[in-house]
């Protein structure tokens, strides 16, 4: 496949999903998951609980810190730790590196987001008014543009990871979430305009319009990507000399 190298794949699965990373990865799920049995044993079927618990801890704070630890890592490490040098020595084109290490970081950061939040839903309230499909939607989409934009700052910054929590916890579940102006640059707020059109009226509120929240999810996905695998070939470059 022109985009995808099985090598460099395996070689990413295995840097993401190594003890420390992977303990990490099913953290948040997992507490998303126990959080949702307790919630039904002590509230029971809401569907408004269930919206807000599903908006508030799976999809702006639990997608972001999965897609900030799958983006940055699937090449973060390598670049620090010099590593990256063999791995640009193979007869290997610089942006089938980038596209191969993307698909992994979106492949782990959907599993370890959208498929949680998908079980919470129908243990909150058996996806009453599709709210479980609707956020499980969302996470799915947002899955795809963190973690471009996270391999993109693992790929031209040593603090990926520093600046990636940064995005993820202040932009985004803060600024993103109460000041107007940032919504329209929030990941969270894209997503968040499909899972509106899928839910049932009332239980969903975004603020951005889902032309525009589409057009935005594509741009920042294909440029950050593109603009990933440019670094990376100036890295190249600037090794070779």
């Amino acid at each position: 496949m022109y985009v995808y190298d099985p090598t460099v794949a395996r070689l990413t699965y295995r840097a993401l999903l190594g003890r420390r990373r992977a303990l990490i990865l099913f953290a948040l799920p997992a507490l998303l998951i126990v959080i949702a049995f307790v919630v039904r044993a002590f509230v029971g079927v809401d569907d408004k609980v269930a919206a807000d618990l599903l908006g508030g801890f799976a999809l702006a704070t639990m997608v972001p810190l999965i897609g900030v630890i799958a983006g940055t890592g699937a090449i973060g490490p390598e670049i620090d730790d010099g590593s990256i040098v063999y791995l640009l020595a193979k007869p290997v084109k610089r942006p089938k590196i980038i596209m191969t290490k993307l698909i992994v970081a979106i492949a782990v950061t959907m599993a370890f987001s959208a498929i949680p939040t998908l079980i919470a839903g129908f243990i909150l309230n058996g996806n009453g008014q599709q709210i479980a499909v609707a956020y499980t939607i969302a996470a799915l989409v947002a899955s795809i543009a963190y973690s471009a934009l996270f391999l993109l700052l693992g790929t031209v910054s040593r603090h990926a990871v520093v600046f990636g929590l940064v995005y993820a916890l202040i932009w985004e579940s803060l600024f993103g979430s109460l000041v107007s102006g940032a919504k329209t640059l929030s990941v969270q707020q894209w997503a968040l305009s499909l899972a509106e059109k899928v839910a049932g009226e009332g239980y969903v509120d975004a603020t951005v319009a889902l032309p525009t929240a589409s057009v935005l999810l594509v741009v920042v996905t294909v440029g950050a990507t593109v603009y990933a695998g440019q670094k990376l070939r100036r890295l190249t470059l600037a090794g070779e000399e």
